[in-house]
């Protein structure tokens, strides 16, 4: 199944400020599920998982995840 990976920059730690890019970067990955796309996308993105809410209804899985100095919002649903 594909999945869509959505990731906004929220803040940068060395000016805990909020991004002035907030473009979300768009990808899509082949897994078989959403735990497996997002596993997926911190491997290749050399990144931290922070947190992960599953939804109970719905398609959507939101996730936090922290990249050298930046944190950004990380959406995973199904493409």
């Amino acid at each position: 199944m594909q999945y869509m990976i959505e990731a906004r920059e929220l803040t940068n730690e060395d000016t805990h400020r909020p991004s002035l890019e907030p473009r979300a970067r768009r990808m899509t990955i082949d897994a078989r599920s959403a735990d497996d796309a997002i596993s997926q996308f911190l491997a290749e993105n050399h990144s931290e998982l922070v947190s992960l809410t599953k939804p109970i209804r719905g398609r959507e899985s939101i996730a936090t995840v922290r990249k050298n100095d930046s944190v950004y919002l990380v959406r995973i649903y199904a493409a």
